[in-house]
């Protein structure tokens, strides 16, 4: 199910991208311009949390597997290295909401100061040449505009979509009484709206209860 599932995901986000490229006209007139942002936004999203999944070995039991797909998601997501999300990620869970945790902003909890550190610390001068040279080789078969439109705004709406509920709404202020000891809070139960949020990320409580439960099954920890 993992392995079918993540590669529903991955399909669909390089499915879009190509069709939007291809042939969604750029009209900022058009609510089915703005659609197709949105919708590639969100499969982003599904893309990260794909390579997310992979870290905690939930696509398959096999680890050669779970880094294939970790490995290639993170690439597509935005040319990130997955041995450094690993890396990260399982400081975050080992440290939740502490100065040790990579996904934290000790110094301030506005959202923006947190999600510009955020931004940082997970961009890379490889990652940043990767994507340049993405960008010009896309530009032999397809529009600027349209490479602006459904693949470099997209991306940026979905870290958005990551940090807002996967991060800063769970973890902010960390130190109530109904997060311990995770140092993480959950979404009030409405599967269609964690679906559609965050693949169900923002029942994150339940997520570092049991990191080893796949995103397609947290609700049934709800």
């Amino acid at each position: 199910m993992g392995i079918l599932i993540s590669s529903i995901v991955i399909l669909l986000w390089l499915a879009h991208l190509i069709y939007s490229l291809e042939y969604v006209e750029i009209n900022f007139a058009s609510p089915l311009f703005y659609f197709h942002i949105l919708l590639q936004g969100y499969l982003y999203t599904g893309l990260f949390i794909t390579g997310h999944d992979a870290m905690h070995g939930n696509i398959h039991k096999n680890k050669s597997i779970n880094k294939v797909f970790g490995t290639l998601a993170s690439f597509l997501f935005a040319g990130m290295s997955y041995n450094k999300l690993v890396k990260n990620h399982f400081k975050h869970h080992a440290n939740p909401g502490t100065k040790e945790d990579p996904d934290f902003y000790v110094k301030s909890q506005n959202f923006f100061l947190w999600w510009g550190s955020f931004l940082y610390r997970y961009t890379t001068i490889s990652q940043l040449i990767i994507m340049a040279v993405a960008f010009n080789l896309l530009k032999i078969f397809f529009p600027e505009s349209s490479i602006w439109s459904f693949w470099v705004v997209p991306a940026f709406l979905g870290t958005f979509q990551l940090f807002y509920f996967g991060t800063y709404l769970p973890h902010r202020k960390p130190h109530s009484h109904d997060m311990e000891p995770h140092k993480a809070r959950t979404q009030k139960q409405n599967h269609f709206w964690a679906m559609l949020s965050c693949y169900f990320f923002g029942y994150h409580y339940e997520h570092h209860a049991s990191p080893k439960t796949p995103w397609w099954k947290l609700h049934e920890l709800k």
